[in-house]
């Protein structure tokens, strides 16, 4: 056999046979970082959630104080606290400005909000009737200010913070508005003093003092005076920093493009899924919401006083505050979790809410009717209902994604305060037995529950974190 002679091979020969196709996308590096600052701007948000928190439950916990100085009745107590959910009327406006400007010009418009209806509140007017007219528009300004505190805390934490620190900065932002709400249960009772109170003195145990309208009116005046500087303050503070987004974004899911604004909504009117987990969401937080801004009154009944009533609605905020921030730095710990938190925390809520109805009705199910029994129903109440906020939140991001945070957390919160509203609405109308008001609550968790159960989660935004490579 003769040798074959050797040639060199061409250009197009030394070209693969299965070259990549046009249809394949090329992954573009995405350079990320993490700012220190972002301490800074999480810590001037949950100031801000925390004082509309505080002006929007101001009045309940005082109630029997509010009516003898300003002649307020029970419809106008439930009144003051429906102008939270009412201030969500106009969340579609909010959400596009959160969507199309930024989170700096959402917040400044939302704090404005809060000092003008702050402001009104505080004037000292003497006529009785104005007076009450500019509390009630200090309340709605206050509630305008909800759609942007409430919805943003996903979006912030999403800007600002890495995969690893998403949900216990989504978890802070959105439970210090709810410690606000508690530090009214605790400010207000201890700085204003109730019409007949008692108090111990060195000779006489449970002497019953009379105080003053007057001088009940000066403590009330006192305590707006203090929930408008500091709102101030941090309006001023908001205007000098407050950046809408870092320089380098901290994640990839961060920095990847969203959906529009129309396509979002439709996006999430058209997922069965998204409307089962909203309603799991919206139903409970609203009513508990509700039901929380009038403790006062549903305890009246069972001789609990003003004071009581107080650190019993101050104790199981702060519970669900503590809880949810450790359940969250849980989730962050062990990711796709996040249905059977959830579980687990709504079986405990409808327990709690149980025990709490039947204590209520003692005369017919003779279960103790104690101080005990009623902090400890209320705190496990609150620990379950409040600390399942931030991770609602996160699932509803994993399960639109790439809806923008805003807008999806934007249409839960507006459900929740449309249920919160609704509530209270009747509250006007059956103003005197308070008893259905538990059952809504036990109600409302079950069905929670069961909507969980079947829900089927996905976790999107996490898939894309995990294996893009940054």
């Amino acid at each position: 056999m003769g040798a074959t002679e050797s040639t060199e091979s061409t250009e197009s020969e030394r070209e693969p046979l299965l070259g990549p196709t046009q249809s394949e996308p090329s992954i573009q590096p995405v350079y990320s970082r993490v700012y220190g600052r972002r301490w800074l701007v999480l810590t001037l948000f949950s100031l801000l959630g925390f004082m509309q928190g505080m002006v929007w439950n101001s009045w309940g916990p005082i109630q029997n104080s509010a009516k003898r100085a300003f002649e307020f009745s029970s419809t106008d107590i439930a009144l003051l606290v429906l102008w939270g959910p009412v201030g969500f009327c106009p969340w579609l406006l909010f959400m596009w400005l959160m969507d199309k400007k930024g989170l700096r010009s959402s917040l400044l418009l939302a704090t404005f909000f809060m000092v003008l209806g702050s402001g009104l509140r505080s004037l000292p007017i003497t006529s009785l009737q104005v007076r009450r007219w500019l509390i009630h528009g200090g309340q709605l300004l206050n509630g305008l200010a909800g759609p942007t505190i409430m919805s943003a805390p996903p979006l912030l934490s999403t800007t600002w913070f890495a995969p690893d620190q998403r949900a216990t900065a989504t978890a802070v932002a959105s439970l210090v508005g709810y410690l606000g709400s508690a530090c009214s249960f605790l400010f207000g009772p201890l700085l204003v003093p109730a019409p007949n109170e008692t108090t111990i003195s060195p000779s006489l145990f449970n002497q019953v003092v009379n105080w003053d309208t007057n001088h009940i009116r000066d403590r009330i005046q006192l305590v707006l005076y203090a929930e408008f500087a500091m709102i101030a303050v941090l309006f001023t503070a908001v205007l000098l920093y407050f950046p809408s987004r870092p320089p380098l974004p901290p994640s990839v899911a961060a920095a990847s493009q969203r959906l529009s604004y129309r396509s979002s909504i439709c996006r999430m009117l058209s997922n069965l899924r998204f409307i089962m987990i909203a309603l799991a969401y919206s139903i409970p937080t609203g009513v508990v919401a509700g039901w929380s801004g009038v403790l006062d009154m549903i305890l009246t009944p069972a001789r609990v006083s003003q004071v009581d009533a107080g650190w019993i609605g101050f104790w199981s905020t702060v519970g669900g505050c503590v809880f949810g921030v450790a359940m969250a730095r849980f989730a962050d710990s062990i990711r796709g979790m996040l249905k059977l938190i959830l579980v687990l925390m709504l079986a405990g809520a409808s327990l709690a809410a149980t025990w709490f109805t039947l204590t209520c009705l003692s005369s017919v199910t003779h279960l103790p009717l104690t101080k005990a029994t009623l902090y400890t129903s209320c705190i496990l109440l609150g620990i379950f209902i409040n600390s399942s906020i931030p991770i609602f939140f996160e699932l509803f991001i994993e399960t639109v994604y790439p809806v923008p945070e805003g807008i999806t957390c934007g249409v839960v919160t507006f459900l929740g305060n449309l249920f919160t509203g609704l509530l209270l609405f009747f509250l006007t109308c059956y103003p005197t037995d308070l008893t259905w008001l538990n059952w809504c609550l036990t109600g409302s968790c079950v069905f929670s529950l069961l909507l969980i159960l079947f829900f089927r989660e996905s976790y999107d935004r996490l898939y894309l974190d995990v294996f893009v490579s940054v």
